[in-house]
């Protein structure tokens, strides 16, 4: 049995005086939520102290402090009931009180559709409803000679070789690098960190309650990674510094034909009934074009490959872009007895987060590990505050009249609640102000969530900003758009990734020896971004239009992906098939849907530069949809909407 089937991972053996300190950091709205579990009675919910709102990463519902206090007391009493009597629980709530306990916890309005999801996040009925289940599980000799290659072995990677072998399905997993985690094995960068609380991005099966911080650094990313492919042996499946280099479909023995370099630099020829990409969008670092890289005479690097040889002590850096890197970068060295030139296209919109570097508490970690479904619930307040609540401030109001700055009310709201935390960091400062507040509307690029590290850190005497962008190397620097020249001795490169180009530079040809590039070109046209035309047996995870910009875990999107294509495998294997194709009647109809919402968001708002367009600035990398939306459109798939033979 998994950890997320138990209702906590301990038993309460504390005194009163111990479980009183702990509580003194939970999450009220949470401890609520394990108070009715505890209890079996629900009539907190009709009570007059509630949360009032869960906003923008506030684990407190905004309730007064003697209200928290109050449900404390309260609690301890219930708490100390429970352990006395043995840890033992009463039925769990019916599905019309988890929907009240659903609305009462953010204080809002959430619709049933929610309900099943809640049910299967918390397992609170006792069925693993992600884990894979066979209805007619093939032989032996069937499962051993259906063989799948997974490419990659971060998050999503990790992930399919769990369902892989939980299905018994024989598969092998490549990794070009020589560690697990994917991209929080290759961004080792000073401050490199997750902006999503870690309770949600992390595996639901898989919770982990120890973790240092509330937003932790990259050594912790990777090793929980590692920690939990060695714990469900996916290492045993992996093929370390070994690259898939190309893949063309075989349509007489209606398999892949791959060719891959392995770790001694040999190419070798290999077939595979099935390809899942777990490449991701965000693994191939992307460099400005510009003139000069050859000549600089000193070291420059992209932020994903941090030279880490180097001291930064008396070096005089630049760092080249303000997006998600930067943010995180300068704040991590501002201190390092260096001096810092950053030079910025355009500045991020950020919000307020006091926790954004904050380390969690004991008291925190216990209540994790010990109340009842508090894990649980405390996750889902993450879900929702940080994900599908803030999905409606996305959609353009074509009546609204300011469409320069935002694009609706609600958006413009958004923006003088971030303007006024940017404000209130500038001072006094108002030449610092006029450069670092955006003039976009508000979650038209990754919004940021900001601590004060990050204007803190451009008001120290080593550290400036520059708004003019850079034009080329020199020998001892690099030249900006206004023609002064910089010198230095390192220049990082925080310019991102070629986020459009899907599986590239794979070369991967489908029926007929199609290109996949080719086939999706500037604009890829797939069902679900998991599956497309002409290249059967072919699944790609975070794929087209799968990434998250609204907020959310890639983890949970991933767990979504990864169900929908074992029970591709499934039906294929259940039913004896050799292939399946989606159609591209189903792939052209979703992807019109995809490309009509997703026209509407900020995203695609003509003030937008940003990478989640392509080059003809339509929006084809990032979700316009709910998570809920995709949750259930990904259940199991729909069979109509593919070929097979």
């Amino acid at each position: 049995m998994t950890q997320h089937l138990k209702p906590c991972e301990e038993n309460i053996t504390e005194s009163d005086s111990e479980i009183r300190a702990a509580l003194e950091h939970c999450s009220v709205p949470a401890l609520m939520m394990s108070m009715i579990h505890m209890s079996g009675d629900a009539s907190l919910l009709q009570g007059d102290i509630r949360p009032n709102t869960a906003f923008m990463g506030e684990i407190q519902g905004f309730m007064p402090p003697e209200q928290q206090a109050a449900i404390r007391e309260q609690a301890l009493k219930m708490i100390a009931d429970y352990r006395d009597r043995g840890c033992t629980l009463p039925a769990p709530p019916d599905r019309e009180t988890v929907h009240a306990m659903m609305k009462f916890i953010v204080g809002d309005e959430v619709g049933e559709e929610y309900i099943d999801l809640i049910i299967e996040e918390t397992n609170l009925y006792g069925d693993d409803r992600r884990a894979f289940h066979w209805d007619d599980r093939p032989d032996d000799e069937t499962l051993n000679n259906f063989k799948v290659l997974v490419v990659g072995a971060g998050q999503s990677g990790v992930l399919c070789g769990i369902r892989l072998r939980e299905a018994g399905i024989a598969h092998s997993i490549i990794e070009k690098n020589n560690g697990i985690g994917g991209t929080w094995w290759e961004n080792d960068y000073p401050g490199a960190r997750v902006d999503v609380a870690n309770h949600f991005y992390s595996y639901s099966f898989e919770p982990h309650h120890d973790w240092p911080e509330h937003y932790s650094t990259q050594p912790e990313l990777a090793a929980y990674f590692d920690r939990v492919a060695e714990k469900y042996h996916v290492k045993d499946s992996i093929r370390f510094e070994t690259e898939l280099l190309a893949a063309h479909w075989n349509e007489q023995a209606q398999c892949w034909d791959a060719r891959l370099r392995q770790a001694d630099g040999r190419e070798v020829q290999e077939s595979y009934a099935v390809i899942i990409s777990g490449a991701g969008q965000l693994n191939r670092p992307k460099l400005p074009e510009l003139e000069g890289y050859e000549r600089f005479q000193g070291r420059w690097f992209h932020s994903a490959n941090w030279d880490h040889s180097i001291d930064l002590e008396g070096k005089k850096i630049a760092i080249v872009g303000t997006g998600a890197s930067a943010f995180q970068i300068v704040p991590a060295i501002a201190d390092q007895g260096c001096k810092v030139k950053v030079f910025q296209r355009s500045p991020p919109w950020m919000f307020s987060n006091e926790r954004y570097h904050a380390t969690v508490e004991d008291g925190k970690v216990w209540c994790l590990k010990h109340l009842p479904y508090y894990a649980r619930w405390y996750r889902f307040l993450h879900f929702w505050m940080m994900a599908d609540q803030a999905h409606a401030l996305l959609f353009q109001d074509p009546d609204w009249k300011e469409p320069r700055r935002s694009i609706s009310e609600a958006n413009e709201f958004t923006r003088q609640m971030f303007t006024e935390h940017i404000t209130a960091q500038c001072g006094d400062d108002k030449e610092l102000l006029a450069k670092v507040l955006p003039d976009y509307p508000p979650m038209g690029k990754r919004t940021l969530q900001d601590n004060g590290s990050w204007i803190g850190a451009l008001r120290k005497p080593n550290v400036e900003l520059v708004t003019e962008s850079v034009v080329e190397l020199t020998e001892q620097g690099l030249t900006d758009s206004a023609g002064d020249e910089h010198d230095f001795d390192i220049i990082v490169f925080a310019t991102g990734f070629y986020a459009t180009r899907f599986l590239w530079p794979m070369d991967i040809r489908g029926k007929g020896g199609i290109s996949l590039q080719e086939w999706w070109g500037d604009d890829p046209v797939t069902n679900l971004g998991i599956t497309t035309p002409n290249f059967p047996n072919l699944y790609c995870i975070y794929g087209p239009g799968n990434n998250l910009g609204h907020g959310g875990s890639l983890i949970f999107y991933s767990e979504c992906q990864v169900r929908y294509i074992l029970g591709c495998l499934k039906h294929m294997l259940e039913n004896n098939l050799q292939e399946l194709e989606c159609t591209e009647e189903a792939s052209r109809a979703y992807w019109e849907k995809f490309s009509e919402a997703a026209a509407r968001t900020v995203w695609a708002h003509p003030a937008m530069d940003n990478w989640y367009k392509n080059k003809a600035g339509k929006v084809t990398t990032t979700s316009p949809w709910r998570l809920i939306d995709f949750w259930g459109w990904t259940k199991e798939p729909a069979m109509d909407e593919f070929r097979s033979a």
